[in-house]
């Protein structure tokens, strides 16, 4: 029997010694991957500013051509209206309709043999004859872009024109409202004499007097002293008052004033006239003077142009004074002078 612990045979100690703790080294990112990362930043980064001008370039592009359908199936609409009623119309449409049929068949066969689609668009268009003409020497190339609107305006001759007048006629689906001329006549009108128009439209004819010689003498041979005297500039509230007589001429000039020469009815209409300042300066410079009563009125014309130009909707509707007819309006002839 012996003392101490008793080993068994085959039986491995413990092993002592100090205990070692696993390393962990820091993961280092490859050089390639963080170069390609950046480079593919770089390239992404413009992408990414010009997304909103990419947006409103697509936006626009959708604007337009919806713009371009709805005017188109508006022009076809009124097209296939007026076939309905018009032999010659319906004919002419249909052969479009073939011709059309034609080149969209032509385009597909070209596209199968091999012709690029480009191509092959361009001598579509050139079929339709949607392609403008170059303006330089025979065998200029076509610039993109020279596609043309059927309603762009093109040189037509005088027949031409008044054919196509007469279309409008049949159009009952056209819309237009007022005189051609009245877009022109705003042009030529000055503010004050949009003023005297409104005048005349809602207070009726204005009085006018001339101032002419008078007398024994004056019953055999009268001078006109001073012409057309009237207060249309200040009750129109116009700017320039010394421009009056040629707002007059200019009114007269298209058509919506007419100068007659007889009074109005009322004669209490001349006392204010006649106690203006020119009036008496005019008769005061002759030893015999005589005041000629007349009178400004709107033509039927001035008349429908201030209601519709000039005047709101409801306003037009209302009841103005009237005005007296030229008197070619009556007869045919031109007044006398």
């Amino acid at each position: 029997m012996s003392s101490g612990t008793e080993r068994r045979p085959g039986a491995a100690g413990p092993t002592v010694g100090p205990r070692v703790e696993p390393r962990v080294e820091p993961r280092v990112e490859p050089r390639a991957e963080t170069e390609s990362a950046r480079a593919l930043a770089e390239q992404v980064a413009p992408v990414v500013e010009a997304l909103p001008g990419l947006a409103r370039v697509a936006a626009s592009a959708a604007w337009h051509t919806g713009e371009w359908g709805v005017r188109s199936y508006v022009r076809s609409a009124k097209r296939l209206a007026r076939a309905a009623t018009d032999r010659e119309e319906a004919a002419h449409l249909a052969q479009e309709a073939t011709e059309a049929a034609q080149v969209v068949s032509d385009l597909a066969r070209a596209v199968s043999a091999g012709t690029p689609v480009g191509t092959a668009l361009l001598r579509a268009a050139e079929s339709l004859g949607a392609v403008r003409e170059p303006t330089g020497r025979s065998g200029s190339p076509v610039v993109p872009g020279g596609l043309v609107d059927r309603d762009e305006p093109q040189s037509q001759s005088l027949r031409e024109r008044g054919a196509e007048l007469l279309e409008r006629s049949r159009d009952v689906w056209s819309s237009e409202a007022g005189h051609p001329a009245y877009e022109r006549i705003l042009s030529e009108l000055a503010p004050d004499e949009a003023r005297i128009l409104v005048l005349l439209l809602e207070k009726g004819p204005q009085p006018s007097v001339d101032v002419r010689t008078g007398g024994p003498i004056g019953m055999v041979s009268s001078q006109l002293i001073a012409p057309g005297l009237t207060m249309i500039g200040a009750r129109s509230g116009a700017r320039f008052v010394d421009q009056v007589p040629a707002y007059l001429n200019n009114l007269h000039r298209l058509g919506l004033v007419w100068f007659s020469r007889e009074p109005l009815r009322d004669p209490l209409e001349y006392q204010v006239v006649e106690a203006q300042p020119d009036v008496l300066a005019a008769m005061h410079s002759v030893k015999f003077a005589k005041v000629v009563r007349r009178s400004i009125h709107l033509t039927p014309f001035g008349e429908d142009f201030c209601r519709t130009v000039l005047v709101d909707e409801q306003a037009a509707a209302r009841t103005f004074p009237a005005h007296q007819a030229p008197p070619e309006a009556h007869s045919g002839e031109p007044a006398p002078d």
